[in-house]
């Protein structure tokens, strides 16, 4: 296939992945109870806090739930794309839930108790001021937020020429 600019595709042609990100174990309960367990202060000085012993004591339960959020049937990926925005299980890749990319107009994020910790948050896409999709647990959601408008932006900014150029032949 040639491309006019390479890496970018049309969205009529086919759907391209732009970028994959996992959730967190902040995406879950106990992953959130962690958080705010490790975000614990106070203790002994500055280096020996609650927060950091909990870390030690909980490696294994951590790992546990990391591992867990793989299994078959339970593990999620977020994959965006040049025509939405997709919830997929882990390892086979199929779609459970999805959002198309002029079905939102906006991303808050929300950023729950035990998160903070994590470097996590839950990305809400709106549509106006209604909730249309959610994502739990997305390392870093700023950044990832930001990759999403602007993929949103080229695609509806491709879709406006293309019913422009229609209605011109027409």
């Amino acid at each position: 296939m040639k491309q006019a600019i390479s890496g970018v595709t049309d969205p009529e042609t086919t759907e391209v992945t732009v970028m994959i990100v996992w959730p967190t174990i902040a995406a879950t309960s106990l992953g959130r109870s962690l958080g705010r367990l490790y975000a614990i202060r106070s203790g002994f000085g500055r280096t020996v806090t609650f927060g950091r012993i909990f870390v030690l004591l909980s490696i294994p339960v951590a790992l546990g739930l990391f591992f867990f959020m793989l299994l078959p049937g339970i593990g999620r990926r977020y994959r965006l794309t040049n025509r939405r925005m997709l919830i997929e299980h882990a390892l086979s890749g199929k779609a459970i839930s999805w959002v198309a990319l002029e079905d939102f107009d906006g991303i808050r994020i929300e950023v729950l108790p035990g998160q903070e910790w994590h470097a996590a948050g839950e990305m809400i896409f709106l549509k106006g001021q209604v909730e249309s999709f959610r994502l739990h647990g997305v390392s870093r959601p700023e950044s990832f937020r930001q990759t999403c408008l602007k993929v949103r932006q080229a695609y509806v900014a491709v879709k406006k020429i293309r019913e422009h150029e229609a209605a011109a032949t027409a």
